[in-house]
């Protein structure tokens, strides 16, 4: 389902699921591999990508959703969603820098969880981001909506989730959704290595997370009320 490869300070996660579909073991085994990269001291940066040349990851589970006690496998239905939405918060402020490598399609789930890395390098030749809920007849839920919102230029968030557009790499990258694009064969290279440029910035993993928390957790930076100016001007209302 899941391998886990260190190589100096970069920890590369390969997904080994076919589509990588998204239920609830294979939210739970994340969470072990997650636990085990954090555990580490020192440098580090963690890179995940797919060991399919198809899908990096194909978003839900449908058909488990669908009908879970056809798919026993896939884990309790119940939990599910909590979970899920859970892993996609810590990943957003994971304590080292994390880079998804794309090669291959990003579907809903698959590109939410692309957009939680705080880096993404794409294959150049061939794939999609979508979030193809409003095609499914699905509900984002607002949580999601939130996350997208932050991640991307206004613009490209109306075109992602109202208009559920498909997203080459050439327009990713034009758009800032995508960091650089790679054919298929140097994208991981390119990545593991700008992930060994970033890994010393985990070494104070406090920090490093500390500042996520306050860019996308609670009372968030981005959602103040009060504008840039007047938070400069009342430095003593806020913690440095």
């Amino acid at each position: 389902m899941l391998e886990l490869n260190r190589e100096g300070d970069v920890f590369l996660l390969t997904m080994t699921a076919g589509e990588n579909r998204w239920n609830t073991n294979f939210v739970r085994a994340f969470t072990a591999v997650l636990d085990e990269v954090e555990a580490s001291k020192g440098a580090a940066a963690l890179v995940t990508t797919s060991a399919s040349d198809k899908f990096y990851s194909n978003g839900l589970d449908l058909d488990w959703v669908r009908d879970p006690a056809a798919y026993p496998a896939a884990g309790d239905r119940g939990p599910f969603a909590d979970e899920f939405m859970k892993l996609m918060s810590r990943t957003i402020t994971f304590p080292v820098p994390t880079l998804a490598a794309v090669n291959g399609h990003a579907f809903g789930a698959g590109f939410m969880f692309a957009l939680c890395h705080d880096v993404r390098f794409m294959r150049a030749d061939r794939g999609f981001l979508c979030a193809n809920e409003m095609q499914l007849g699905l509900t984002i839920p607002t949580p999601e909506l939130a996350l997208f919102r932050h991640k991307l230029s206004l613009d490209a968030f109306f075109e992602t989730v109202q208009l559920a557009r498909r997203w080459t790499a050439t327009d990713a990258l034009s758009r800032g959704i995508v960091q650089a694009i790679a054919p298929t064969d140097t994208l991981l290279d390119g990545a593991r290595k700008r992930a060994a440029e970033l890994a010393p910035l985990g070494v104070n993993r406090d920090l490093y997370r500390g500042l996520k928390q306050r860019i996308y957790g609670e009372n968030a930076v981005l959602n103040s009320p009060h504008g840039a100016a007047y938070m400069l001007a009342n430095l003593s209302h806020y913690g440095h």
